[in-house]
């Protein structure tokens, strides 16, 4: 084998590798289904079984807004099990659901389940801007698959990025920096409302409130999204060209010698 055919094997392990990895995370499904799934999950599914229950076999309002929070806690805990790693997002989700749950079994305030929305977006919007603020971009980890698409010169040139490009880490903390600020905004909105509103019609304005904030955060996110984007494909681009002028120095000193 010839040192060129030598240095293209090398680069194909390197890409099997990766996309191996990108496989095993998930990071190849379709990027809006990745993005739907959860929101289906944590938000359509509770919001459709409190009106079945409530409206359809007549469940009283504490009760109905206690067990359609139980699906979100157990998906904390089935991708808490799965992945054998502590997920400081799923972890801030689980205890914050298994407090609202606690605390409306004790109070059978129906308000206080509204709340605990409220704590949920300002515990993880706080989290996520405290993380921003140590150098630590905690939203990253949901950003990339959507940045990367699933390809391997992506994967690789977003870790370079990520480890060594200094505009790069300032787009990361900034995506996560406006994600924050959207959570904890819908967060006080959310409080001020469950106390001023009925709750049946906070039940469902509650919905609309993180739909909308999740929205604008994506909207504003772009400021940060675009450069990342660019980024990557002129980094992924780079190393396609610099591979290909390895390989053809190695021919040439082949040939030389």
């Amino acid at each position: 084998m010839t040192q060129v055919q030598q240095a293209q094997q090398v680069q194909k392990v390197q890409q099997t590798q990766v996309q191996g990895q990108v496989v095993e995370s998930g990071q190849e499904s379709n990027p809006l289904v990745s993005m739907l799934k959860p929101l289906v999950l944590d938000i359509a599914v509770p919001l459709g079984s409190y009106y079945l229950l409530r409206n359809g076999f007549g469940v009283g309002l504490v009760a109905s807004l206690m067990l359609s929070s139980i699906v979100p806690a157990v998906r904390t805990v089935v991708a808490a099990a799965r992945d054998r790693s502590f997920n400081g997002l799923a972890g801030i989700m689980l205890v914050v659901n298994l407090v609202g749950i606690v605390l409306s079994f004790a109070t059978g305030d129906a308000r206080l389940m509204i709340v605990k929305d409220s704590a949920l977006s300002s515990v993880v919007g706080i989290s996520v801007l405290i993380a921003a603020a140590t150098g630590k971009p905690l939203m990253s980890a949901g950003l990339k698959p959507f940045m990367t698409k699933g390809k391997a010169a992506n994967v690789l040139a977003w870790d370079r990025l990520s480890a060594g490009s200094a505009p790069f880490r300032r787009a990361e903390l900034l995506f996560s920096t406006i994600w924050g600020v959207s959570l904890l905004t819908e967060c006080v909105a959310r409080i001020v409302l469950a106390f001023i509103l009925p709750v049946s019609t906070m039940v469902w304005l509650s919905t609309v409130l993180l739909i909308a904030s999740i929205l604008l955060a994506a909207v504003v996110g772009a400021i940060a999204t675009n450069p990342i984007e660019r980024m990557i494909a002129d980094e992924a681009k780079a190393a396609e060209d610099g591979a290909a002028d390895e390989a053809k120095a190695i021919a040439t000193e082949t040939v030389a010698a």
